[in-house]
């Protein structure tokens, strides 16, 4: 009587809901109504039932029709939970009835797919597990049952906890938390039979994400080894999907706990680990599609280990490097080479992962580095070292993912190992089988076939090895000046000899990245592939750049070098990312850039951007590069949990790859490759480079002419002397600037027979990229010299219009000269005449003696007055005008004027001048 009382108050409150909500999800009132009928007429038979089997079979007729019915679901979490919990509570005796409640909130909590719903709509699952697990004494309750005998009591209790988990996670691990032994009960079950252990374990696993204290209880409680011991009796990777369980839940437990770690490396160690990762030699056919996903759970657990703990944690370089030494005495490195680079038969995921765990096994850590360093792959008698190997997979591989985690490997060896780079760097050269790129690789260096990569691309046109091999050197000289300095004093061989001399190996990255650039431009749908091939050649030359000022100098050696630096960093053609890295290029040959050389100084390249780009649009190339790599994290999508809902997805990256190629502009390579290491770094290189331009425009240029030090007379030299030297010394320049204007005319004439050349065939292109650059480097050189030529004779017209008019004064001061030069010589014949007269008075004795020597002395002294204020004036002038004449002729010697002619006529009228001076001064002797 009481349950009947009970049941129409709740069906009376059910009805409103039902309606209210039900119409709304649905919008088919009378089916609707008609399975609420149903509901409500098998839970009265359960609930107000006084024959047993009457009970169960409503009981299971209720199952049936929740479990097929997402309407009978929502009337049933309207009306029955409360009868249903009360038959759990009242009725444990009756195993039977208690089964079938089970089983029936199981199926109101099952997700029913159908074709016609709309995503948007109410789900009837997620409100009953919302309904169910609101209450902490239903929680309570369903924990209480997995004491019971029964075993399908107790199976279908673990699944209807995890239905809960799923829909409502947060809420049911904090009532667990609250309840007594409730994590103990739970893990009671891993030690039941097998269909319930593997339930339990499902169970821990969903209960585990994100709970640290869940997590501390399951350790405690011994989880490591129930855990390897379930994977044991499962056949290790060979097992089934409770291996992939197993290891998912362990990595629950270590993803963000570096005491988890520590508990599971010092109670049952690495060795069950390792033996999940062993696989066969050879075994090419074996890797199911559920083996590879075990192996992926098992290497996200050495990834785990190998990071040490979330990031900021104390502690965390302590046990990454504890848990490196540890795995590196199990030899995990040669099971990881055996997976990653002798498998090439393996999934392409696997062989991703086992290179990301290899380069974190040997990330600043000396002694693993060493390790692989000198660790050797394969078979007799095809053995090679580990890193040849690794980057054999990076320079022919089809799979962009397998390159990124290749080169990821070598990131690691050089992080921090300047000895290891040093090493790396010193094998670069030439090798004597160079032309043969498949016959002797096995044979060549590491740097040999590194530098074949590099230097043959621009004549196969396999521009993508070129690009793959700059991200390898930029790797080996990042952050070492040695490495840079060894590496810029490699010199090629060129192909067109025409240039005369070896090409440095800097000049043909640059010629490498026109050479792609332009493949862009005449194959458009090639692009998407290789839109990151650009970006990564560029990344080589900021790395190379930065901090190394030989490698400023030499990049600039070449002005076309410049000049197309500024067109990519200038030219809408390109995208946001080669515009911005493009700009880092040109600051960093301003930012670090020592030469004292005009045209190529730190002053210049800022003028040249100014000029070109104007500062305000170059400053917002830096905020483009920016917004364009602000992309996730790769290493999120990397760590991404390993469910079931994800394994299938996880182990097959080409896939994914494809997916995101076509959804995205940015080829998904350059999201991996500059991480937010690089960023980081060119976010701090950006301020600099910034505050550097914006000194030197706030600074004045001073313009002070250093005149040579030939130019100087020295200490004893007579003018005699002084003048041959300085006659020399212009001889000289003229010379120079003779053979300067000869080489401009040799350029042109050879840039008028190339044009030449292609005007017959307009169809044609220049033969190669190479081509291309000495084109454009002649016309960049034959337009310098017409501007050269230009400003040259503007000057020299201007100079021999002050020369004539300098000529002109000198004729007025020589005319000047010469009056005062008859004035004297007037003087002296009257004063000879007033001493012959002087001396007749002394002969004839009648005239009063004279004071002659008064009278000389007055005669001087009122000459003297007379030519002494104009004497100075015209000497003081004289060495004026005689100054400008010799900077005059300096300079028309060096446009190519003969002196001499023009300095001759007034030489020789000057020097009646000085011989008058040497007649007075004997006569006053």
């Amino acid at each position: 009587m009481d349950r009947s009382i009970n049941f129409r108050g709740i069906a009376g409150s059910a009805g409103n809901i039902m309606q209210g909500m039900g119409k709304f999800v649905f919008g088919n009132e009378g089916l609707e109504s008609k399975e609420d009928s149903y509901v409500e007429r098998y839970l009265d038979r359960i609930s107000n039932g006084t024959i047993p089997d009457d009970r169960r079979s409503a009981m299971t007729e209720l199952q049936s029709l929740v479990a097929e019915s997402r309407s009978a679901q929502m009337s049933f979490g309207a009306m029955g939970f409360p009868i249903l919990l009360n038959v759990l509570k009242e009725d444990r005796e009756d195993v039977e009835l208690v089964r079938g409640a089970l089983e029936t909130f199981v199926s109101a909590l099952t997700l029913i797919e159908t074709s016609q719903g709309l995503k948007t709509e109410v789900q009837p699952a997620s409100v009953n597990s919302d309904l169910l697990s609101r209450e902490m004494e239903n929680i309570s309750l369903l924990l209480s049952l997995l004491s019971e005998e029964d075993f399908y009591v107790r199976y279908y209790t673990i699944q209807l906890l995890t239905a809960l988990l799923t829909n409502s996670l947060k809420r049911l691990q904090e009532a667990i938390l609250l309840i007594p032994r409730g994590i103990t009960v739970l893990m009671d079950m891993l030690m039941d039979r097998e269909v319930i252990r593997n339930e339990a374990l499902l169970l821990l696993t969903y209960l585990t994400r994100d709970a640290e204290e869940i997590q501390k209880i399951v350790v405690f409680e011994g989880v490591f080894e129930k855990i390897f011991s379930i994977i044991r009796e499962e056949g290790y990777s060979d097992g089934g999907v409770v291996v992939q369980d197993c290891l998912e839940l362990l990595n629950n437990l270590i993803r963000h706990s570096s005491s988890n770690q520590m508990l599971l490396k010092e109670t049952i160690g690495f060795d069950p680990l390792i033996s999940v990762l062993k696989i066969r030699r050879g075994s090419a056919f074996n890797f199911t599609q559920q083996k590879t996903v075990n192996l992926l759970g098992a290497l996200n657990t050495v990834e785990l280990l190998l990071t040490g703990g979330p990031s900021g944690e104390s502690g965390k370089d302590a046990n990454k490097n504890a848990n490196q030494a540890a795995l590196a005495q199990k030899n995990i490195l040669d099971h990881l080479q055996l997976l990653g680079v002798e498998s090439q038969w393996a999934p392409v995921a696997l062989r991703c992962m086992a290179l990301r765990c290899i380069g974190n096994l040997v990330l600043r850590n000396p002694q693993n580095l060493d390790s692989l360093a000198k660790k050797q792959v394969g078979e007799e008698p095809h053995v090679q070292p580990a890193l040849n190997a690794i980057l054999s997979i990076i320079l022919r591989t089809s799979i962009a993912q397998e390159f990124v985690a290749a080169d990821y490997v070598f990131k690691c060896f050089c992080e921090k190992n300047p000895n290891g780079q040093a090493l790396l760097a010193s094998t670069i050269a030439p090798h004597p089988n160079q032309g043969d790129m498949h016959g002797a690789a096995d044979d060549m260096p590491f740097g040999s076939i590194l530098l074949q990569a590099l230097v043959s691309s621009d004549v196969n046109g396999d521009m993508e090895a070129c690009c793959r091999a700059s991200s390898v050197l930029s790797h080996i000289i990042k952050d070492n000046l040695q490495s840079k300095d060894r590496v810029l004093q490699i010199q090629l061989e060129t192909p067109t000899p025409s240039l005369g001399r070896t090409e440095p190996l800097l000049h043909r990255i640059v010629t490498c990245l026109s050479i792609a650039a332009s493949d862009g431009e005449n194959d458009q749908s090639s692009q998407p592939e290789e839109s990151y091939i650009q970006p990564v050649i560029l990344r080589l030359l900021i790395v190379w750049l930065v901090d190394c000022s030989n490698a400023v100098n030499c990049l600039l050696e070449s002005a076309v070098h410049l000049n197309y630096i500024i067109e990519l960093a200038s030219s809408k053609r390109y995208t946001a990312c080669i515009r911005g890295l493009a700009a880092v290029v040109l600051g960093a040959c301003v930012l670090y850039n020592a030469s004292r050389e005009k045209g190529r100084d730190a002053f210049a390249v800022a003028d040249a951007i100014s000029q070109k780009i104007g500062l305000t649009t170059y400053f917002l190339r830096f905020d483009e590069l920016r917004k364009s790599l602000a992309h996730p994290s790769s290493e999120q999508q990397l760590r991404k949990e390993l469910s079931r809902s994800s394994a299938n997805s996880m182990s097959d990256f080409q896939e994914i790859e494809e997916d995101e190629t076509n959804k995205d502009d940015q080829h998904p390579v350059l999201s991996e490759i500059f991480d937010s290491q690089f960023v980081n770094f060119l976010s701090k290189l950006e301020v600099d480079i910034r505050e550097n331009i914006m000194d030197i425009f706030s600074r004045t240029k001073t313009a002070t002419a250093v005149l040579p030090a030939e130019l100087e007379q020295k200490n004893g030299e007579v003018d005699g002397e002084y003048i041959k030297r300085l006659k020399s010394f212009v001889e000289k320049q003229c010379n120079e600037m003779q053979e300067l204007l000869a080489r401009n005319a040799m350029l042109a004439e050879e840039l008028v027979r190339t044009g030449g050349g292609n005007t017959a065939d307009t169809s044609q292109k220049p033969s190669s990229g190479r081509d291309r650059v000495q084109i454009e480097a002649l016309r960049q050189e034959l337009e310098g010299a017409k501007r050269q030529i230009e400003a040259l004779k503007t000057e020299k017209s201007q100079i021999e219009a002050e020369a004539n008019n300098q000529r002109n004064l000198a004729v007025k001061v020589e005319s000047d000269l010469k009056s005062l030069s008859d004035a004297y010589n007037s003087l002296e014949q009257a004063n000879y005449r007033l001493d012959a007269e002087v001396k007749t008075l002394r002969q004839g004795g009648s005239v009063p003696y004279p004071d002659v020597e008064a009278i000389k002395a007055q005669a001087k002294e009122e000459a003297e007055k007379d030519s002494e204020a104009e004497l100075n004036d015209l000497l003081v002038c004289l060495g004026q005008e005689q100054s400008k004449v010799e900077k005059l002729s300096a300079r028309l010697a060096e446009l190519g004027e003969d002196v001499d002619t023009l300095l001759q006529g007034i030489g020789d009228d000057t020097a009646i001048p000085d011989d008058d001076d040497e007649d007075e001064d004997e006569d006053d002797e």
